[in-house]
């Protein structure tokens, strides 16, 4: 797939590439971002390039990652960055961050619905999911804010930097956005009157 531009009220949402480059590497060197996500620490330049100039195009390409930059609407300050990861048949995970001058101003949630309205209503995905490493209180209140419902920690299912650690699960559904699924969803039924 050719990448997309998406826009919302406040952002433009398109792939990165090799003219962004420096903007990647410097938001990268953010110690957080470093610590909460699984990009490479420390983070050197070869690693932005890398991102911008092969990981981003090949994973738009051959439809298992689609990676947007997340601008201010003229498109050249970098706001963050949000991914979506195919992880199997109808189902995506979503991954991001936030550039530290950015946080707090709700501009990832914004590119988190937007991203996941288009994996819902482009891609045919039935649910999207979010994972973050136990603790990442930061990257939970977006995705709580982005309208995804909590379902659990999976004991040591992440594997940031050579340690296996404990996550927290959300997904997102189509209806949860107004929606309908592409495939019929039947839900596990309560617990049966007596």
């Amino acid at each position: 797939m050719e990448p997309v531009t998406l826009t919302t009220d406040r952002l433009l949402l398109r792939a990165v590439g090799p003219q962004d480059t420096d903007a990647v590497y410097a938001a990268a060197q953010d110690p957080d971002i470093q610590r909460w996500t699984t990009i490479p620490s420390p983070y050197l330049p070869e690693h932005a390039r890398g991102f911008t100039e092969q990981v981003v195009p090949d994973g738009w390409a051959d439809g298992s990652m689609y990676t947007f930059g997340v601008f201010l609407p003229e498109g050249e300050e970098l706001v963050g960055m949000v991914g979506l990861t195919m992880r199997s048949l109808g189902v995506a995970e979503i991954g991001f961050w936030a550039t530290k001058e950015h946080r707090g101003r709700g501009y990832l949630t914004e590119a988190t619905v937007a991203a996941s309205h288009w994996a819902f209503t482009v891609l045919a995905v039935d649910r999207v999911e979010w994972r973050a490493e136990v603790g990442n209180h930061a990257s939970r209140a977006v995705a709580q804010r982005a309208g995804f419902t909590m379902e659990g920690t999976l004991r040591s299912a992440v594997n940031n930097k050579g340690v296996r650690r404990d996550c927290w699960i959300a997904s997102l559904l189509p209806s949860d956005l107004g929606l309908p699924s592409t495939a019929p969803y039947l839900p596990a039924p309560g617990p049966s009157p007596r």
